[in-house]
């Protein structure tokens, strides 16, 4: 067996060849791992869609997974993220004898790819693969703002991009600034009336509606904020670190370029 920290700086014991029994709790990962080192997953969430020919045992939601169903599978290692998953399910794992590797909430895209990047290196023992390199590459630049949007990811209540966000660093460097990049919150609640305040009076210039958590589309979002421009985007190229980042950059900032 050997021994590492996950990045909360707790301990996982793996075996001493890479683990080829993984369970995923976090879609993004699931991704990154099936690209990387395909075959090892025996069990994922319902919302693990990408790729979306994977075949494997499914476990239920990310908050809430059926735990019981995971440890009946028994996997040398199950992967979770410190915002994505409850800790009392991590804690519940654990204490069923499951090793558990949490990955931190990154703030900033290179953050998510050194995550990545270790993940490859220390779990998995593998190089890094050419999806990865590949996205280190292209998120290097930062292009300077060009315009300021409000970057709701839910409503009934409306829940916005705050502070500290990996989203909000990719929308930052393809140039889009976020109106609540200042908040003392990571996802601020501001009420209707505030949104449609900072979008008249210049503060913002326009709204960014992703797909997810909230399905914004033509007709469920905008007719809140009557007259603003608006750009509906997928939120897995804005909100998920693995394999997409690759082309992300490009199809984010071509369809974002309608608000400048």
């Amino acid at each position: 067996m050997r021994l590492i920290e996950d990045e909360l700086g707790d301990p996982v014991h793996l075996p001493d060849t890479a683990p080829t029994a993984v369970v995923s709790l976090v879609p993004s990962l699931t991704e990154s791992i099936e690209a990387t080192v395909p075959g090892v997953l025996v069990g994922a969430t319902d919302y693990c869609v990408h790729p979306p020919d994977l075949v494997t045992t499914r476990i239920g939601g990310s908050k809430y997974p059926k735990v019981d169903q995971v440890i009946e599978l028994r996997p040398q290692l199950v992967v979770a993220n410190v915002e994505e998953n409850r800790a009392e399910d991590v804690q519940r794992l654990r204490a069923a004898g499951i090793e558990v590797w949490v990955s931190a909430a990154p703030a900033t895209v290179p953050a998510a790819l050194a995550s990545l990047r270790r993940l490859c290196a220390d779990v998995f023992g593998v190089p890094a693969p050419d999806w990865l390199t590949g996205a280190e590459r292209e998120w290097q630049r930062v292009e300077p703002i060009r315009v300021t949007a409000v970057v709701p990811v839910w409503r009934r209540p409306w829940v916005v991009l705050g502070r500290d966000t990996f989203a909000g660093d990719v929308l930052r460097r393809i140039g889009v600034g976020n109106a609540y990049s200042e908040s003392d919150e990571r996802y601020p609640r501001p009420d209707l009336a505030q949104l449609r305040t900072i979008l008249a009076d210049g503060r913002a210039n326009g709204l960014v509606l992703p797909d997810e958590p909230y399905p914004f589309t033509d007709d469920d979002g905008p007719e809140a904020f009557p007259t603003v421009r608006y750009v509906l985007i997928s939120g897995r190229h804005l909100t998920w670190w693995g394999p997409s980042l690759w082309i992300a950059r490009t199809l984010l900032a071509d369809v974002c370029a309608a608000l400048a």
